[in-house]
């Protein structure tokens, strides 16, 4: 019985955890869930982004740095020429939230 207990409480715990933000030592970004928006492709390839506090998105690009979209190349909502996008949320964690 204590064997069974160990083993819900094991599990409860990682799955609990899955959830969790992450921390990445090397690069210094705090990551946590995704967000679902609407890209062009205009910057191409990206890896992780979030929306700045003043509703522009930040995007990490190849050279893994943020750089503000101030064109609009990624919007909340669909409109044409645009695909959805499942992005890793991803933010500086030293906090300048804005590149």
């Amino acid at each position: 019985m204590k064997t069974l207990a160990a083993l819900a409480i094991a599990a409860a715990t990682t799955l609990g955890m899955a959830g969790c933000q992450t921390y990445d030592h090397h690069d210094h970004y705090a990551a946590g869930a995704y967000i679902d928006g609407y890209y062009d492709d205009f910057y191409g390839p990206f890896d992780a982004g979030y929306w700045g506090d003043d509703g522009v998105f930040m995007y990490r690009g190849a050279d893994h740095q943020f750089h503000r979209d101030d064109a609009g190349h990624f919007r909340k909502d669909a409109a044409t020429g645009y695909h959805p996008a499942h992005v890793p949320m991803m933010r500086p964690d030293n906090g300048d939230h804005h590149g």
